[in-house]
């Protein structure tokens, strides 16, 4: 299946001068949308992870599913006032401005495996920050994984320099 078929190209969304990468068409399709979980828990199968670290909102989309598919623990990582109980936070840039995350102190464990996924690897902030974040809560990050990854930014670079083995479906140059 050629994923690229079922993602949708936004001109100057969400401003001008940027492509949205709309990954909706996926969703929308339940062959697409399996298939796409199905590949993601085939390359981590392996990994030895024990939670999925996934960024909101659309991480979550992927994240959750292939947490249930791996029978592993879900992290969900949220803009600040968004969980309940305490947190640490990271701030990063994005492709067009800043943003900040927050995952529970509590959520992974000393020494815990985990996979950080998402739905598409631009600039690498949003990766570079769960990735800080699962560091400093002492977790051994065992992979990462997208579901697009746009090969004209610098998020690949991002994850070659950040040392941990990264895998994406689909690249779109």
């Amino acid at each position: 299946m050629n994923l690229r078929d079922y993602i949708r190209d936004i001109q100057d969304y969400p401003k001008e001068g940027i492509v949205f990468f709309d990954i909706t068409p996926i969703l929308s399709d339940p062959d697409a949308f399996r298939h796409t979980v199905d590949c993601l828990a085939e390359k981590f199968k392996d990994s030895g992870a024990t939670k999925i670290v996934a960024a909101e909102a659309r991480g979550f989309i992927f994240g959750a599913p292939l947490a249930y598919k791996m029978g592993i623990g879900f992290v969900p990582v949220r803009k600040p006032g968004k969980l309940p109980h305490k947190n640490r936070c990271v701030s990063y840039d994005l492709e067009y401005g800043t943003d900040t995350l927050c995952m529970h102190e509590d959520a992974i464990a000393e020494g815990e495996k985990v996979l950080v996924i998402d739905d598409l690897l631009a600039t690498g902030g949003t990766a570079e920050g769960m990735l800080k974040l699962v560091t400093e809560a002492g977790g051994d990050i065992v992979g990462c994984g997208f579901v697009v990854q746009l090969g004209f930014l610098d998020g690949p670079k991002v994850m070659k320099d950040s040392g941990h083995n990264h895998c994406f479906l689909l690249e779109i140059d």
